[in-house]
């Protein structure tokens, strides 16, 4: 530990609950390894003091969204459910009346912010089309936050988003999902970190085993050295961390998650590093009525 724990309150900006695990291989358990209860403990036990729940309707879970919504309900204090609207594995994804169907997310669960999933390597021109427009024009309306999984060769649509709605935070997933590859300047990392340019855009400090390429090998070198780049290109107020638990269980515990980033990114400065953490996060929160704290400024 090097004493930054102690700086601000710790937000996981990026976490999951299920009911039933959706993912293969199959679990023993379940009916309960994607369970609130076991992020709440890892959370205490790692001293983070609230997350997000990103909901995420996969398998046999359609509706993760009431779900999250629910346990956030229980846990005011500590968890916000980001409810998921049209998502690529979504029946009406990209369908007509999107923005009706936001507009009806927004009457029943009055969120702060919603998820939204695109296939990281399909067209994104849906983004930037007319239907596109009018579904996050509804967002703009209601000031809410946005947590779009889009990959690297969607930024150019993703950037002419961000300029079409200025006021709209834009947090992208994962690192921008670069994926793993030997080459620090690659086109992929190139097109993220270009995506500075857009004063909207942030990038979420998580997912380090997706750019890792085997993603056990703790500390991901060649992933920090991702985060790295886009810490340059973003700044502090622009980097948020999440854990990506429980899914990040593939790679490291939740505890790593964090450390991977706390501990080893050795480049942000004490100052910066509470802003990645929490400060950042908190900030765009606190501007919509939510978990109020005090600002923390960039070193």
């Amino acid at each position: 530990m090097n004493g930054r724990a102690a700086v601000m309150t710790i937000i996981d900006s990026h976490c999951h609950a299920w009911e039933v695990w959706p993912y293969d291989p199959p679990v023993p358990d379940p009916a309960s390894r994607g369970r609130v209860k076991r992020l709440l403990w890892e959370m205490d036990s790692s001293g983070v003091s609230r997350a997000i729940l990103i909901a995420a309707g996969i398998r046999h879970n359609p509706r993760n969204a009431d779900y999250a919504q629910q346990q956030a309900h229980k846990h005011p204090g500590r968890l916000i459910a980001f409810p998921d609207v049209d998502c690529r594995w979504s029946p009406t994804h990209h369908a007509p009346g999107a923005d009706g169907r936001l507009e009806a997310t927004v009457a029943r669960r009055a969120p702060v912010g919603f998820t939204h999933y695109l296939d990281e390597k399909a067209d994104p021109s849906w983004l930037t089309s007319p239907d596109g427009a009018a579904f996050f024009a509804v967002a703009e309306k209601h000031r809410l936050i946005v947590s779009l999984s889009c990959g690297p060769s969607q930024m150019a649509a993703v950037r002419a988003l961000a300029r079409r709605f200025p006021d709209t935070p834009f947090l992208l997933h994962h690192l921008g999902w670069v994926p793993a590859s030997p080459r620090i300047d690659s086109e992929a990392l190139r097109a993220v970190v270009n995506g500075a340019a857009e004063a909207n855009l942030f990038v979420k400090f998580s997912g380090f085993g997706y750019a890792e390429g085997e993603g056990w090998n703790f500390p991901c070198d060649r992933a920090r050295e991702v985060a790295k780049a886009l810490y340059q290109a973003y700044g502090p107020q622009r980097l948020i961390w999440g854990s990506d638990y429980p899914v990040s269980q593939r790679y490291m515990t939740y505890r790593q998650s964090l450390e991977i980033v706390r501990a080893r990114c050795d480049f942000i400065g004490e100052r910066d590093m509470a802003l990645v953490l929490g400060g950042a996060m908190g900030k765009l929160l606190s501007e919509r009525g939510c978990w109020s704290e005090p600002p923390v400024e960039a070193s």
